[in-house]
């Protein structure tokens, strides 16, 4: 009787107290807003995009992210220039930790932390790295959750143009 009862108070309390995951969809529009990068600058999209953008989100501590922005670093070599808005986002506590990882890795990507605005829109981030593609009017046309391969990157060729 006893297990009976606590049981039923656990699952009730697990009713109130979790809440519902937030998930990022394809078609869902995302805000950026401006974003204060690593080096010192500013990025956003311009009110008059007729660009993909890319965001991928990464954290230094992250061996699978770590082997993807190697691959995105070999993908903005190989884009056409200014074919494409591009940004990284850290995750890292700690935007140093962030910068020295840019710095040591010698990555020439746009990289900025976490801005309120994205982190609003796409939700709990709940692994790294994450990739998303947006169409020019900032809709989801395109997430991954999860490291991406080389091969991968060479098919999200045809959104740079």
């Amino acid at each position: 009787m006893f297990k009976s009862y606590l049981l039923r108070i656990i699952i009730f309390g697990f009713l109130f107290v979790c809440r519902p995951a937030y998930a990022l969809e394809l078609g869902q529009v995302i805000e950026l807003g401006q974003m204060q990068t690593l080096n010192g600058g500013t990025f956003s999209i311009p009110a008059n995009n007729n660009k993909h953008t890319l965001i991928q989100v990464w954290a230094s501590w992250c061996p699978f992210c770590r082997r993807q922005n190697g691959y995105l670093e070999e993908f903005v070599k190989r884009i056409p220039k200014n074919s494409m808005n591009i940004i990284t986002v850290s995750i890292d506590k700690n935007a140093q930790i962030a910068k020295n990882y840019m710095t040591t890795h010698g990555y020439v990507f746009e990289a900025a932390m976490m801005s309120p605005e994205l982190k609003r829109s796409i939700g709990k981030v709940r692994g790294v790295p994450i990739l998303i593609i947006l169409d020019k009017n900032n809709k989801v046309v395109y997430q991954e959750i999860g490291e991406i391969f080389e091969e991968d990157f060479v098919s999200l060729e045809r959104f740079a143009k």
